[in-house]
């Protein structure tokens, strides 16, 4: 079925931000939400978009969104996210924190703290730690992705693993309502893997948006928590699998 021009523009917009709502849509367009409704339901049954509450997430399970977008997802939700998950977090303790976006909310929200050893593979969460001069930081070493400033590869997995600490903060790109932990890039994996290893206390730090998306390659599962953070867990079967495996949910 070929798409309209408004349809095209839709989709257009959803590879540049993510997201799309029907809201932000009509205005856009000038157009009656019900309209904008009937272009969604034609562009999910192609499958180029996946219904989300109030709006559509672009349907690519291969490939990430930007950086740049990803940090405007959601934006208010992650840095009260990441407060909520340094309230749990003592001075005077160690951690790794790894690449994303929610993960960086996090570490603006340790600033602070005092006396904290970070590991990082994420230069952004590098920089954001530098204003505090009562932190240790080291960086793993690794591959530099330029598009997020993260560090990934097998040279940063064995940096990794010459660490326990106290505390592992992590983020992922999907969030399954079995309680997969999903992402993109299989080396970023094997360095959260690291990370999940060899932390006394795991925690996930995501938006609601997670359980909105996929991503191909599996990461762990919640059972493998010690703390899930979110700013709503609307998914019964995701909070009962919490509940079974005994990981404390925290939400907004």
């Amino acid at each position: 079925m070929q798409l309209s021009l408004r349809q095209q523009q839709i989709m257009s917009t959803a590879r540049d931000v993510g997201r799309v709502t029907v809201d932000g849509l009509s205005q856009s367009f000038d157009v009656t939400p019900q309209t904008i409704r009937k272009d969604l339901n034609i562009l999910c049954e192609q499958k180029l978009l996946v219904r989300a509450h109030g709006g559509a997430l672009l349907a690519s399970g291969i490939e990430n969104v930007r950086y740049e977008q990803r940090q405007s997802l959601a934006s208010e939700e992650k840095l009260a996210i990441g407060r909520l998950c340094a309230q749990k977090i003592p001075n005077d303790s160690s951690l790794f924190i790894n690449i994303g976006t929610t993960t960086e909310a996090v570490a603006q929200a340790l600033l602070q703290h005092r006396n904290l050893m970070v590991v990082t593979n994420n230069l952004n969460v590098a920089n954001i730690l530098l204003q505090n001069t009562s932190f240790e930081i080291i960086i793993a070493g690794g591959v530099l992705r330029h598009a997020d400033r993260g560090i990934t590869g097998e040279a940063t997995v064995d940096f990794i693993k010459q660490f326990k600490l106290d505390y592992a903060v992590i983020g992922s790109s999907a969030l399954d309502e079995e309680g997969a932990l999903l992402d993109f890039d299989y080396r970023e994996v094997r360095v959260t893997q690291a990370i999940l290893s060899n932390a006394r206390e795991r925690f996930l730090v995501a938006d609601k948006t997670k359980l909105e998306r996929t991503a191909p390659v599996r990461v762990g599962h919640v059972s493998q928590l010690t703390g899930l953070f979110m700013d709503e867990l609307s998914s019964k079967q995701l909070s009962d699998v919490c509940r079974d495996n005994q990981v404390q949910t925290y939400q907004l």
